[in-house]
């Protein structure tokens, strides 16, 4: 294995496990000492459900559930609210995109639902400041969490 690679991926495993044993918090009682840039994990119960990284922490925690929050800020709320409502396909259509989801009386309110069960998720969060090291925990906590709202499929 190349020996750059394997420098990246040494650390995964400790930062999930630091991950891991953090308190939970709720997205409305952000401690102060949230990282500014790194991943975090959105979980209900033991039930883990979606991963991300940011490098604007705070901001991005807040955005996924902020009620005024569109698809593209929101992308945990607006997977959640394709799946309640059996919307799950992406689609370039233009009848059919994301912005024409939105204005359906019947998925805005499935999106509103999903971001205020959000609200209520757990979240765990490690700092990490290298975007690689980033992009790599997040698909490393994802497999090994197994969380069903990750999808590293391209748009």
């Amino acid at each position: 294995m190349d020996k750059r690679f394997l420098n990246y991926i040494e650390l995964l495993d400790p930062l999930f496990q630091q991950l891991m044993r953090m308190e939970p918090v709720k997205v409305d009682a952000l401690p102060s000492n949230v990282p500014a840039k790194g991943v975090y994990l959105f979980s209900e119960g033991s039930k883990h459900l979606y991963v991300g990284r940011s490098r604007r922490m705070r901001a991005r925690l807040q955005r996924h559930s902020r009620p005024g929050a569109r698809h593209s800020s929101a992308s945990l709320a607006f997977a959640l609210a394709r799946k309640s409502t059996g919307k799950h396909k992406a689609t370039y259509q233009t009848s059919k995109s994301r912005r024409t989801l939105e204005n359906e009386a019947g998925f805005r309110e499935a999106f509103a639902r999903a971001k205020q069960r959000i609200r209520r998720m757990d979240i765990r969060f490690v700092g990490e400041g290298d975007p690689t090291r980033q992009a790599l925990l997040e698909m490393y906590v994802a497999i090994a969490l197994g969380t069903p709202h990750n999808d590293f499929d391209t748009h």
